[in-house]
């Protein structure tokens, strides 16, 4: 199981259309094969920052993902919406039995 944590620190000015943005891009990750979680989190400690936590089944998966047609849009304007570089953390991990 890969486990991806993208930070973004968002320009305030351009926030609500950073969401409306990634709206598609969440949709349409969930319903990839090989997604197990897909969801933007928003910082609560720190204004204007938001978290993508990704679950994927495996490398395979992250890279159809990161090739899709919705991925590679967002990335093309994602700039557009940043004022610091993208924080992008993976990890691979596996459940744990409890």
């Amino acid at each position: 199981m890969i486990i991806i944590h993208a930070t973004f620190h968002v320009n305030p000015a351009k926030e609500a259309e950073f969401v409306n943005e990634l709206a598609p891009l969440v949709s349409a990750s969930q319903a990839e094969e090989g997604n197990i979680a897909y969801d933007l989190h928003k910082s609560v400690a720190k204004e204007n920052v938001y978290t993508m936590v990704e679950v994927w089944r495996d490398q395979e998966a992250v890279g159809l993902h990161n090739s899709s047609e919705h991925f590679q849009a967002f990335v093309a304007k994602a700039k557009d919406y940043l004022t610091a570089p993208l924080d992008v953390q993976a990890f691979e991990g596996q459940p744990l039995n409890a």
